[in-house]
């Protein structure tokens, strides 16, 4: 098992920047991709970015160039999300998962961008 805690969410103006931390614990030996996801209310939970265990990274054209993802090893993954705009209002889901292809989920946290 693989627990996931996310941090970091909170309300910015429009063109700020914030960085949403995941804390990962339990069999974190196990993991092998990690990423953000988000869901905006109404909408179908979307992909943020991801990053490989050896640092491969992949983001949408929606937030290429203004997200950034990092890791620490299994420990804990970051998004660095930059020039923020109110369409990036969501709840911001980790994501792990292992080499069998099990998902592991954070409970999420709020960002709001307002304009």
């Amino acid at each position: 098992q693989v627990q996931l805690v996310e941090s970091g969410g909170g309300l910015v103006q429009a063109g700020g920047s914030l960085r949403l931390s995941c804390a990962a614990s339990g069999s974190i030996a196990a993991v092998n991709t990690m990423g953000w996801y988000r869901q905006a209310p109404g909408k179908q939970r979307e992909l943020v970015a991801t990053i490989s265990r050896i640092g491969t990274t992949y983001y949408p054209p929606s937030v290429k160039g203004r997200f950034t993802i990092s890791r620490d090893n299994n420990k804990a993954v970051y998004l660095q999300m930059n020039s923020l705009k109110p369409d990036d209002t969501a709840v911001y889901y980790c994501k792990g998962k292992n080499y069998a292809g099990f998902d592991y989920w954070g409970e999420g946290t709020l960002v709001t961008v307002s304009s």
